[in-house]
């Protein structure tokens, strides 16, 4: 609730749309009714599903992935935009994420790191982002701090980084004025 009221205070104020990613908790995504009670707080704050994502680890959507397939369904079906955080971490059956509505794979920190030296770390987000890809996902890279990391994945097709390259964590106002002193620049990622 808090996320979305902070998203549709920026909108008013006349930043652009963008997409608000909320990381969900085991007990958040067990609860009955979550697609539910996701759908009453986006009408009461009137974003529209596609500015939200959803970020489950694999562990929360292999816990037992037949009720999170269906919430998943649930979700998408709002239009509420999904992905799998932290992939590559856990125990993943690719026979799930194939069932598994959603639109974009996190490519975990730990592959993020050592990029530009470590050929298993290349390997892995290689395979994540063509993995997506085929799948008609998307990917987003986590923890990228370097312009040496940000061109590995750049020349590996990841589509979107999150890091401190970009910026360290901003409360409300200064993210604020960062996306305003951008605005009409070209994105990078």
């Amino acid at each position: 609730h808090t996320a979305l009221c902070q998203l549709r205070a920026w909108l008013d104020g006349g930043l652009p749309m963008m997409t608000m990613a909320v990381n969900l908790s085991a007990v958040q995504f067990g609860q009955p009714g979550l697609p539910d009670l996701v759908g009453r707080l986006l009408q009461q704050t009137g974003v529209p599903p596609e500015g939200l994502e959803l970020e489950l680890t694999e562990a929360v959507a292999m816990k037992d992935p037949e009720t999170a397939a269906q919430k998943m369904q649930e979700l998408s079906q709002r239009g509420i935009r999904l992905s799998i955080d932290d992939f590559g971490t856990g125990y993943s059956s690719l026979s799930y994420l194939k069932r598994f509505h959603i639109n974009q794979l996190k490519i975990d920190q730990s592959f993020v790191r050592d990029i530009g030296s470590d050929a298993d770390d290349q390997a892995i987000a290689t395979a994540i982002v063509q993995l997506a890809h085929s799948l008609g996902l998307s990917t987003i890279a986590e923890g990228v701090e370097t312009a040496e990391q940000l061109a590995c994945l750049r020349y590996r097709g990841c589509d979107e980084i999150q890091g401190y390259y970009f910026s360290r964590p901003l409360p409300p106002a200064q993210f604020e004025q960062f996306v305003r002193a951008r605005m009409g620049a070209p994105v990078q990622a």
